[in-house]
């Protein structure tokens, strides 16, 4: 059994200049933990690939498509592949987001 756990896991350097851990990285999936401070949110982006967003803590405001609405913790968030998405903490408290890509991409995400 291989155990994870984030807090031993280094910050991902990433374009959204955010605390993204990297959990699991294998063909089949990517699982990466977000962390948003109060005010801080991803860059709109499109994923060539299936993601979902599992809220683990906080309420953010999440971007799929033209709809955006606040999600409570313990929700899971759809975004179908190459449609523009998006994670925003407008909020005063802590958001943590599991956000899992299938399969892992193997072209890059482009930022808007």
């Amino acid at each position: 059994m291989k155990i994870t756990k984030v807090a031993k896991i280094p910050v991902k350097e990433n374009p959204h200049k955010v605390d993204a851990r990297m959990l699991y990285d294998k063909e089949s999936a990517q699982t990466v933990h977000i962390q948003l401070n109060p005010g801080e949110n991803l860059k709109p982006h499109i994923t060539p690939v299936e993601v979902f967003f599992f809220i683990i803590e906080g309420t953010p405001d999440i971007l799929v498509g033209d709809e955006k609405q606040r999600v409570e913790t313990n929700s899971l968030v759809e975004s179908p592949k190459d449609v523009v998405h998006c994670i925003y903490n407008n909020t005063d408290e802590v958001v943590r987001v599991l956000v899992v890509k299938a399969p892992k991409p193997v072209a890059k995400t482009r930022i808007l």
